[in-house]
């Protein structure tokens, strides 16, 4: 029964390259069982295929290469539920972390598929809940600025897939929307879709108050809102509303995901109380 291979034997048993097994040798992790010191050929015995399983299990469990040669030189029992127990609790969070983004995709599939059911654009009033945000309050008119309170956004909760598949929106004064000034925003926000993870003590978390809201969507981004500020201001004063604070405006489909403008899709929404 053979009991040395070859480093190309053991590459094609265990269905790793060959660099990798010379690498493993050069830091010292899995050195050949003998070396010919003629020809410098590297020979492996059957009794190391065990440590070769060892070392591909641990970097399944994402384990470092020098944590798992330390572990190979220590080997004691204790090290290794040590070892063990710290990557049990890292893919725990990966875990927690991978659901988290899940229910972000699930949310944000949920809002584009019904963006492409509203063709009505149809003014309605809608209760919201308190909502927490991340909201950068300041005031800004060019797509630099509100790049660089994007970034902002993004260093706060660490994580740039909320920023790319989370609820990103701008403010107006209320002020200005009752002058009719629709091109100077007063702050970024990022709708927490966590908000338990999250208090309004922390640096730029605040809240939407729970209330009313005048809201209307259409096929169309930040250029065409005036427009559509008229028709809610309209609507509000036609009612019998009054409005009570800022008008908060997302650009739920724009030219980053359709090149197809009939697309595009905005929502505006005034909170509003009823003055009758």
């Amino acid at each position: 029964m053979n009991t040395k291979f070859t480093i190309g034997q053991m590459a094609k048993l265990h269905k790793i390259p060959i660099k990798t097994l010379r690498y493993y040798d050069e830091i010292g992790l899995f050195p050949p069982a003998e070396v010919d010191p003629s020809t410098g050929y590297r020979y492996y015995s059957i009794d190391q295929f065990e440590w070769l399983d060892l070392i591909y299990y641990l970097k399944t469990l994402g384990v470092p290469l020098k944590e798992i040669k330390n572990q190979l030189q220590s080997r004691t029992l204790t090290s290794f539920l040590h070892m063990l127990k710290k990557y049990e609790e890292i893919t725990s969070e990966k875990i927690t972390e991978l659901q988290r983004i899940q229910k972000q995709l699930h949310h944000r599939i949920t809002e584009l598929e019904g963006t492409r059911q509203d063709n009505e654009e149809r003014i309605h009033i809608k209760h919201f809940p308190k909502r927490h945000v991340i909201q950068i309050k300041e005031s800004f008119t060019s797509l630099y600025e509100l790049e660089q309170h994007l970034r902002t956004i993004q260093d706060t909760v660490n994580k740039a897939s909320s920023i790319m598949i989370g609820k990103v929106g701008l403010t107006i004064a209320k002020t200005h929307v009752l002058k009719n000034q629709f091109d100077q925003y007063n702050s970024l926000f990022l709708l927490l879709e966590f908000p338990d993870e999250w208090s309004e003590g922390q640096e730029h978390v605040t809240s939407f108050v729970e209330g009313s809201y005048a809201c209307l969507a259409f096929r169309g981004s930040h250029e065409e809102a005036p427009y559509y500020y008229r028709k809610l201001l309209a609507y509000v004063q036609e009612h019998g509303y009054s409005i009570v604070g800022d008008a908060i405006e997302r650009v739920i489909v724009d030219a980053f995901i359709s090149h197809d403008r009939k697309d595009y899709y905005t929502e505006i929404q005034l909170p509003v109380v009823s003055v009758y």
